[in-house]
């Protein structure tokens, strides 16, 4: 609880010095972690570009000095209270929750059933408790303190600080012994009741019955979706409005995001604080996400709250704030944002992904967030303009799943219903490009990086594709099911080039993707793309009958936690929303899925998994792995990094 009061919400102390007043950082964080024998507070602050961190360590003993003059109210701690019954309540919503919780309170109160006392715990907390608790470990106490600093820049880092001795390996070809996955460990095995070398059986595959959906419209046009489920007192929702990114002009691209930033710091009667209070004194959280395909006003909140949660959301939708000084602070954090993907190699390789499947052209190439550029000609204006040309009712669905009816979720519209108005924009999609008519590798440098990162793939299936879901059952083996796929067991336990590595069919009902991935050892960054390109040339040949078994079993198994929490619920309902699935569509895929044979699943492979003609890009040391690609036998590499580098500057 002292965490979050330090630091969650506009009025938090650490928040309101940092943030808002000194614009020091676009966010502060505290977190406690305890465990049976000790626990350990963390403050984390990721300060803007060139940033001395001086300015910011005193900027936290500022806001220490806050707290410890301003007094803890009863509605701070109601706040915190109300957001932790949430958190309790989510925790157990799936049967992995329930098991961790029992054994939780097994292991430190010595009782598996504690959960009420636990909840009565955290509602009898005063605040004398938190302001000991903050005196007693951490005012005045000594701490650790680390900087981390652009390599070059020591000067921002906390005077007297000592330089730590990281290691950077130098990028050596063989340098590594080879892995022998075969090589037998003996250890000591831990006591137990139980005999944990018998694997227990699977059993039979359970019947998977879809919940039961509703679905409305209000009169001005929102579409409404929903389950009812009253296992926990809570409602998850998604108002999610056609469009997104994708109604953004190139010249001023993250217009959307940047709305998003905003939508939720104010009202026309509220500041961002109150509003912020608000939102937490029910127990809600709400946010904004912003995609290509939709802009989504996300929450959840306590069942008991969803009717005052809906209110609060109708009030941030038809009546922003528009405020100045927090359109400054999300230009400030956008570009904090960007600046820090075009140093991560993993953001890098999504963007290069982008930018090689759907061509420079076209708005799915450039980010969500926009670029240093796009950020410089976007104004308050724009972000005005873009609500009222694009968040329409008609082009809007609402999708609400928890412990609430349909009278009252149709109840809480009524305001938006009769409010909310406009004309809905003309949607013009790009079609789907198409897949490359041979391979190209394409090379992103880094120069010294001791990883390589890959994207390999091409534009593919639909999700409203009839070949789909049997695409991705056929996909399981190849690299969707973790340990159990190829890329993995020969990339990683074979020959440990790699912690882990994925594939998987990836679409909207307008586009589509086939996707591997993986951070590799970059001195073995040919022999690892030889290694999946092979994997891939001969999986339709060698897919078997043991491997249909294997992903049948997987595939039908696993369905039964389809609709197993609130989030997986949601997930479907939108499925259902975004796409014209029907409501039993998950009972339609295991059917699906279990009358493949294998000559199917074969043909599948032969048609999808197309080595010769997909797009490899990869970020790494091109001074070391460049040239030594051309081995793979698609051609010189194509050095990408000015036409990546101009999507986000």
């Amino acid at each position: 609880m002292l965490a979050q009061l330090l630091t969650d919400g506009k009025d938090a102390p650490l928040n309101e010095v940092l943030v808002d007043e000194e614009k020091l950082a676009p966010a502060v964080a505290a977190f406690a972690y305890t465990s049976e024998l000790a626990g350990e507070m963390i403050l984390r602050v990721s300060a803007f570009e060139g940033t001395d961190l001086d300015t910011v360590a005193a900027a936290i003993e500022d806001g220490f000095a806050r707290f410890e003059a301003e007094p803890i109210t009863e509605d701070d701690l109601n706040r915190i209270k109300t957001e932790q019954e949430v958190a309790f309540y989510q925790a157990l919503g799936s049967v992995l929750g329930k098991g961790a919780q029992l054994a939780q309170y097994n292991i430190f109160a010595g009782d598996p059933g504690y959960i009420d006392e636990d909840l009565a715990r955290i509602q009898a907390v005063t605040a004398e408790d938190v302001r000991r608790v903050y005196e007693t470990y951490i005012k005045g106490r000594n701490y650790v303190a680390t900087s981390f600093v652009p390599n070059g820049s020591p000067e921002l880092a906390l005077e007297g600080s000592e330089r730590a001795e990281v290691v950077i390996e130098p990028i050596v070809q063989g340098a590594e012994d080879e892995v022998d996955p075969t090589t037998d460990s003996s250890y000591e095995r831990t006591p137990s009741l139980i005999d944990r070398s018998v694997e227990p059986p699977y059993g039979a595959s359970p019947e998977v019955a879809a919940p039961d959906v509703w679905k409305d419209e209000t009169a001005n046009g929102i579409k409404v979706y929903g389950i009812s489920d009253d296992e926990l007192p809570l409602v998850r929702f998604s108002l999610s409005s056609e469009g997104g990114h994708l109604l953004d002009r190139p010249e001023t691209a993250g217009t959307a995001n940047m709305l998003g930033e905003i939508l939720t710091k104010g009202t026309a009667s509220k500041t961002p604080a109150e509003l912020d209070k608000a939102f937490a004194l029910l127990g809600a959280d709400v946010s904004v996400n912003v995609t290509s395909d939709a802009f989504e006003i996300n929450g959840e909140t306590l069942a008991r709250n969803f009717l005052p949660t809906m209110e609060l959301v109708e009030e941030i939708l038809l009546e922003p704030r528009w405020d100045e000084a927090e359109f400054d602070l999300a230009v400030a954090r956008t570009r904090d944002a960007i600046q820090a993907n075009q140093a991560d190699p993993n953001a890098i390789a999504s963007r290069a992904y982008s930018y090689v499947t759907f061509g420079p052209g076209s708005m799915r190439a450039l980010s969500t967030l926009g670029s240093e550029t796009s950020l410089d000609g976007i104004t308050l204006e724009d972000l005005k303009a873009w609500h009222s040309d694009n968040l329409v009712p008609q082009l809007s669905s609402l999708r609400v799943v928890g412990d609430v009816s349909k009278d009252d979720v149709m109840t809480a519209l009524s305001g938006l219903s009769e409010r909310w108005s406009g004309e809905a924009p003309e949607l013009t999609y790009a079609p789907a490009p198409g897949a490359p008519d041979s391979s190209t590798v394409y090379f992103y440098d880094v120069p010294g990086s001791s990883q390589s990162v890959f994207r390999f793939g091409y534009p593919s299936l639909t999700r409203t594709d009839p070949d789909f879901v049997t695409a991705g059952a056929m996909n399981y083996r190849l690299g969707g099911g973790g340990f159990a796929s190829r890329l993995t067991q020969e990339l990683r336990e074979g020959k440990g080039y790699t912690y882990g590595i994925f594939s998987d069919f990836d679409g909207t009902d307008k586009v589509g993707t086939f996707t591997i991935g993986s951070g590799i050892r970059s001195n073995v960054t040919l022999e690892a793309a030889t290694l999946v390109r092979d994997i891939l040339s001969d999986y339709a040949e060698t897919y078997t009958e043991e491997d249909l078994a294997v992903t049948k079993s997987f595939f039908t198994k696993s369905q039964a936690r389809r609709f197993e929490t609130l989030g997986a619920k949601l997930g479907a309902l939108s499925d259902i929303a975004d796409y014209g699935l029907p409501y039993d569509f998950v009972s339609q895929e295991i059917a699906a899925v279990e009358a493949l044979s294998l000559d199917d699943v074969q043909g599948l492979a032969a048609r999808l998994i197309r080595p010769d003609e997909m797009n490899y890009v990869i970020v790494g040391d091109a001074e070391t792995q460049m040239q030594r690609l051309v081995e793979l036998g698609y051609g010189d590499p194509v050095a990408i990094n000015e036409a990546v580098d101009d999507l986000s500057d």
